[in-house]
């Protein structure tokens, strides 16, 4: 029995590893990588104290080498998402009811498992079946999922603590309940971390867990589910299926156990989700927290104060790391007209200069794109561009699938604002730019305001601090990840919590106190010490 408050270890964002030539991080990473690469695994489903493999296995091949096979995965059906629902509902029963600091303790040791003996195989993973270059992997699979971990559980103590305030002769208390049936977690191909947490921070505070990975991240899935295996996790807590998305849909929202969706995916799902889900709101016990991240066109504006090497830069980071698949990329920019030639040298000469090829090689800056479907639908919009008489690509607009999905960064200039290039989510390594009258700045914050129906991440660059106050007053809604001189890619949890609005998300900020508060149903209880034994009150006259 727990008869104590108890304080968590501090959070402190994981140090980001340097991986230069030679060290002994670097080294580590790439033994891996190689075993790893060279070993085949067969990935289970992960349902209740059963590892389920099926007849119907899919080849797992890295988007870099797509004709090398580093496993398969097992697909299942209906019957398989029902025995999840069964495995999260009876687990939740001991689950729900541990006390807050032993389920902290597990997140706590997965946190530095995870900076330990796990941090070179879960960048491996990463690297291999997501094609993240190596320091791209460590920020996101190691560093951002040890702080999730980390600063989630400081999170869950300091919402534990929230109490109201109670006047003489009672005592006023608040319990913050786990939902009361499962949640599902839908999960992205880029972000390990995202991937994770998606699951971890409901389970933090008692919830059940029915997750469907991408089938483009299943490979790091594994040793999210090895290492929360190893932290002690009890079985059924976290429930992994890998069955098609329809399938799973008719039988997840149909349950009256379903009690709340975490999503990240694209926009257009997302929105299909919640009608799903209204459409069946009489089955559920509860009306479900429906928590989404979703798509993104984010922007980079600059005034005419700004300097050249930095907003040519911010570019050539934000629009390109990890091939552009980021939610925050920047995939749209604004240059004034009195230092675009500068910029347009600065950022052509950083694109020639970036090398392409798989991840192990580490000199390369840039990898493959997930996989084939994202492929043609990135080069769809490059060809779109090339046979435009409102486009130009200045720099880029190569691409080659022959053995890997491989995608030179590309840029594209037009004289037209709403460009379909300029308005339209391409998740890829291309960026549009549009160079606008140096005088012409309040006009073009209005531009940017109005050009897209997402509102993930924006960036402005400025040495004017008037400008700077106009522009973050005009792109007030424009962005939930609001950047001033720096690109909008780059989230640190405890630091800049993550989401947006309109078409981005439900903006419940991953990596704060705030999405944790969609987790838990709160409960007041009121004690009174000293009940009344007559109902009438003071003002009340009684004659004789």
């Amino acid at each position: 029995m727990s008869n104590g408050f108890y304080k968590v270890p501090k959070a402190i964002n994981e140090p980001v590893k340097s991986y230069k030539p030679n060290s002994h991080e670097l080294n580590e990473v790439l033994i891996e990588y190689e075993k790893m690469y060279n070993n085949k695994v067969d990935i289970p489903m992960y349902i209740g104290s059963n590892e389920v493999f099926t007849k119907n296995k899919k080849n797992i091949s890295p988007p870099h080498d797509h004709k090398h096979i580093i496993g398969t995965s097992n697909y299942g059906k209906k019957s398989d998402v029902e025995n999840a629902i069964k495995a999260a509902m009876n687990a939740k029963i001991q689950w729900s009811s541990m006390s807050w600091e032993n389920r902290a303790s597990i997140f706590l040791k997965a946190a530095d498992l995870l900076a330990g003996p796990y941090r070179a195989k879960m960048n491996a993973a990463t690297m291999i079946a997501q094609s993240k270059n190596v320091y791209q992997a460590e920020i996101d699979a190691a560093c951002e999922l040890i702080d999730f971990f980390k600063f989630n559980v400081q999170y869950m103590s300091q919402l534990y603590k929230e109490q109201p305030e109670s006047q003489e002769g009672m005592w006023n208390r608040l319990e913050h309940r786990p939902l009361e049936g499962f949640v599902f977690a839908i999960t992205p191909f880029n972000f390990t971390s995202i991937c994770a947490n998606l699951c971890a921070a409901p389970a933090m505070l008692g919830n059940v867990i029915i997750w469907k990975p991408a089938e483009t991240q299943i490979y790091s899935a594994k040793i999210i589910m090895d290492l929360l295996n190893e932290a002690g996790l009890p079985k059924g807590v976290i429930n992994m299926v890998t069955v098609s998305g329809q399938e799973i849909s008719e039988i997840i929202f149909k349950s009256k156990h379903f009690s709340g969706l975490h999503f990240t995916g694209s926009t257009k799902v997302f929105r299909t989700l919640w009608k799903t889900i209204g459409n069946n709101i009489e089955k559920y016990v509860s009306y479900p927290r429906i928590v989404g991240e979703t798509g993104g066109k984010d922007f980079i504006i600059a005034h005419k104060s700004s300097i050249p090497s930095e907003v040519a830069t911010s570019i050539s980071r934000g629009a390109f790391e990890y091939q552009g698949q980021k939610c925050s990329a920047a995939s749209r920019a604004y240059i004034p007209s009195n230092i675009w030639e500068e910029v347009k040298n600065h950022i052509i000469k950083d694109v020639n200069e970036f090398k392409i090829g798989p991840p192990n090689k580490t000199s390369n800056f840039i990898n493959a794109v997930i996989s084939e479907k994202a492929f043609d639908s990135i080069v769809s919009y490059i060809e779109y561009a090339k046979n435009s008489d409102q486009a130009k690509i200045i720099a880029g607009g190569k691409y080659d699938k022959s053995t890997g999905y491989f995608i030179t960064p590309t840029i594209i200039t037009t004289n037209n604002p709403k460009f379909k290039t300029m308005t339209e989510e391409i998740f890829g390594p291309v960026i549009t730019i549009y160079v606008y009258d140096s005088e012409k700045w309040e006009e073009t914050l209005d531009l940017v305001d109005n050009t897209s129906e997402y509102a993930l991440t924006g960036a402005i660059f400025s040495q004017d601090r008037y400008a700077i106050e106009l522009a973050t007053k005009v792109l007030e809604n424009s962005a939930g990840n609001f950047y001033i001189n720096d690109k909008p890619t780059g989230a640190v949890v405890g630091q800049q919590p993550f989401g947006g609005a309109r078409g981005s998300g439900t903006n419940d900020k991953a990596g704060s106190i705030l999405n944790l508060l969609r987790w838990v149903s709160p409960r007041t209880i009121k004690e009174t010490f000293t009940p009344a034994r007559d109902y009438k009150y003071p003002f009340i006259e009684i004659k004789k």
